[in-house]
């Protein structure tokens, strides 16, 4: 065989082989898509979960840019009942993956208004119209201001809305369960917000100053209890808020960090951010005095959540947390998108899991 055959033999043969392993990636592919829309699509994953409270962290970040964590957002499963506290941007969607049940959902707490806590509220409501299934608006529970902050997500997304009914028709796009009820929170002391089947949810202020209105939260159901700092500074009165609680989601600051990255934006000249910089800690809490609030409180479990600047690496969790694991005898977790922490009813354990 001369050189010529050979060589046009062997190009055959790759053009074969090229040709089947390219086939054989397609039938691959489709198999292993179609598995897991038979495995994923409608099952309702909670299906499984023992009775009592179960908390979805769907955002563990801050207004730093982070392709890993969405914007702060803890969402709760209470019995049958969901509800979600703060939307930052990205959560709703993460959410969606971890297998929240958005049919359960009978309201959202907004903690305060700041944007980096309710950027995502539009999609929220949407995802509870569509998925959700809605024939009523959400209500939204929030401070003063709620009302406008609503309003103006509905506007945004009414022309949306137009086009949803019209394509899928009123049978699916409900008409009346687009958009949100702003259910207005103006409390001075610990006070029941919310109360059916079982489900309290109480709130309380915090200084988060010069915000107006700010608040924690705290759920309780099946004898479980968990709290929900928001944005806050150092506070004793969050300390005796959340008094026996298994667990508490606590935001946290770590100002030394922050104080790194202003000092490297005022070296190049942008002074307004390290302006940000110099002045974001005075109304955040450290880890440290989370860890303290903690352990004067007496919960179980600390997670540290909406964490400014978000430890990038494992590695440098333990640099962010400084001395709160010292300060605290319970068990301290650095929240991620995804961690699921289940409080089972008739039992004292806090378990936690990663669902992304």
């Amino acid at each position: 065989m001369t050189k010529r055959r050979i060589f046009s033999a062997i190009a055959v043969l790759v053009l074969f082989l090229g040709l089947t392993l390219t086939i054989g990636q397609r039938w691959i592919g489709d198999r292993l898509f179609n598995r897991a829309v038979e495995r994923n699509a409608g099952v309702d994953v909670t299906a499984q979960l023992p009775d009592g409270l179960h908390a979805y962290v769907c955002g563990s970040g801050s207004p730093m840019p982070d392709a890993d964590r969405a914007g702060p957002c803890i969402a709760v499963l209470a019995g049958k009942q969901g509800f979600i506290f703060d939307a930052g941007s990205g959560s709703i969607r993460k959410l969606g993956r971890m297998g929240f049940p958005m049919n359960r959902l009978q309201g959202a707490f907004l903690t305060h208004l700041h944007s980096d806590h309710l950027d995502g509220l539009g999609e929220l409501m949407l995802q509870a119209w569509m998925a959700g299934g809605r024939s009523t608006p959400l209500p939204i529970y929030g401070p003063p201001g709620t009302n406008r902050v609503v309003a103006g997500f509905i506007e945004a997304y009414d022309i949306d809305r137009g086009y949803r009914i019209a394509h899928h028709g009123p049978e699916v796009a409900r008409p009346g369960g687009f958009g949100g009820e702003a259910m207005i929170i103006n409390t001075t002391g610990p006070e029941v917000v919310y109360q059916s089947g079982g489900v309290t949810i109480r709130a309380i202020p915090v200084d988060h100053f010069p915000v107006d209105h700010a608040f924690a939260y705290r759920v309780e159901y099946s004898g479980r209890s968990l709290v929900i700092s928001g944005d806050t500074k150092y506070s004793q009165d969050l300390s005796k808020f959340a008094n026996g609680a298994d667990v508490l989601f606590h935001e946290a600051l770590n100002s030394s960090m922050v104080g790194k990255i202003g000092e490297s934006l005022e070296k190049r000249g942008i002074k307004d951010g390290a302006k940000i910089m110099a002045d974001i800690p005075d109304y955040h809490t450290s880890p440290e005095d989370a860890a303290r609030v903690a352990q004067s409180s007496g919960v179980k479990t600390l997670v540290l959540y909406h964490l400014v600047p978000a430890p990038p690496l494992r590695v440098v969790e333990r640099a962010f947390i400084g001395d709160a694991s010292d300060l605290f005898d319970g068990q301290l977790k650095v929240a991620e998108d995804g961690m699921f922490v289940s409080l089972p009813a008739k039992s004292q354990t806090v378990e936690i899991d990663q669902l992304l």
